[in-house]
């Protein structure tokens, strides 16, 4: 076997065991059973079976199908535009911006637009963080501003000129109907306006963002899932310094 092609894994290595959820508007009954078997044949699944349904609301039925796929991933043409550069852990972090920036750096962030969810952005500024790693309010030479959540666009740039920020960080967790990318965009296009977009360093981050979409929408990164306060304090941080050098 080909050690470069990966296949999903059940019982055996290549057997392309896979499992699928969904939700179809049927009440739950064998038809609709049946209909979920045959949407799951339609996207590839060997002898699907329905290991589970339950009722939603009297019409609509949530599914979990069970079967096997027979496609598999070369995963040497796989190519991933991650954030470069290893992280530091909080204490270097702050060493190094004394090193390297001289004096404390100024972080605003916020989840914006319509946005309720601060469990993202809490993870990486409150003291406590997430995951036994510290928020970027206890690092030592880091002024950590959160904003909180449903947070304008408007209300950002306004508090990040009166704090003279040099990082936002704006979290999105909500993305149904690719809303986050509208509201991404137009704080791109207010910060342009105000001539602000090349003096800050601009950050997103959410369930899903990637680095890829975030340069593409003219962000200088995204985060993804399993991301870290130091991690993303590790990328500003050398963007400053770097910057710095530069001018």
């Amino acid at each position: 076997m080909n050690k470069n092609l990966v296949r999903p894994y059940g019982d055996t290595i290549g057997d392309g065991k896979i499992q699928l959820s969904f939700t179809l508007p049927l009440p739950n009954d064998e038809r609709s059973r049946e209909a979920a078997k045959v949407l799951a044949r339609k996207m590839g699944f060997i002898d699907p079976y329905v290991a589970h349904s339950g009722y939603l609301d009297k019409d609509f039925t949530f599914y979990v199908v069970y079967g096997s796929v027979a496609h598999d991933v070369d995963i040497d043409s796989i190519v991933v535009q991650s954030v470069q550069g290893s992280s530091m852990e909080m204490e270097e972090v702050s060493e190094y911006i004394r090193e390297h920036i001289g004096r404390k750096v100024i972080v605003v962030g916020a989840s914006t637009g319509t946005d309720a969810h601060t469990v993202g952005i809490d993870a990486i500024m409150n003291m406590k963080g997430y995951a036994g790693r510290y928020g970027l309010e206890r690092y030592e030479m880091i002024e950590a501003h959160n904003m909180g959540s449903q947070v304008p666009n408007e209300d950002l740039i306004k508090r990040a000129i009166e704090l003279n920020a040099d990082v936002l960080l704006v979290s999105q967790t909500v993305t149904q109907k690719d809303v986050h990318i509208a509201n991404m965009t137009e704080l791109v296009e207010m910060l342009e306006a105000e001539g602000m977009r090349h003096k800050v360093i601009l950050i997103c981050g959410g369930t899903r963002i990637t680095n890829e979409l975030a340069k593409e929408l003219g962000y200088d990164a995204g985060f993804g899932v399993k991301t870290y306060a130091n991690d993303v304090a590790s990328f500003f941080v050398r963007e400053m310094a770097n910057r710095q050098v530069t001018q």
